[in-house]
């Protein structure tokens, strides 16, 4: 995890955010367990509290569960409910923007396509069957 903190939001609501990054990327897979807090603490120098703040947001969220005594882990589903919400903010909130940009520019698909690194993973079909091809009309 990068140690520096933006001014513009909570630290608690940040390490949050990183810890979702690790869920999404797949760092943390279902069932591992979180740094415990006393070493995220002690690692970024914060608050215990921060941390343990950071931590109940996802509890709340049922994307970790405690265990008592052992800790906390990624829970059961999270990736998949993270990416069903991850996928719903970028389309409703960040395409919009980035097809008028797409627009206002000129660009077909092609020149957008040509420029995707060839080291670009493909993305992984909906459920239930194949990708359909998508087309970016000016």
């Amino acid at each position: 995890m990068d140690p520096h903190w933006k001014e513009n939001q909570p630290i608690y609501r940040q390490l949050r955010d990183r810890m979702v990054a690790l869920i999404l990327e797949g760092a943390l897979k279902e069932g591992d367990a979180l740094p415990s807090v006393r070493a995220v603490a002690a690692d970024y120098r914060l608050n215990p509290l921060t941390v343990l703040n950071g931590y109940q947001q996802l509890v709340d969220e049922h994307l970790v569960e405690k265990r008592r005594g052992l800790g906390m882990f990624v829970s059961q589903g999270a990736r998949r409910q993270l990416l069903s919400g991850e996928r719903e903010r970028f389309l409703n909130h960040e395409w919009p923007h980035i097809l008028a940009a797409i627009k206002r520019l000129g660009f077909s698909a092609d020149e957008l396509f040509a420029q995707t690194p060839a080291s670009t993973p493909p993305a992984p079909p909906p459920r239930g069957g194949e990708p359909k091809k998508k087309t970016i009309k000016p």
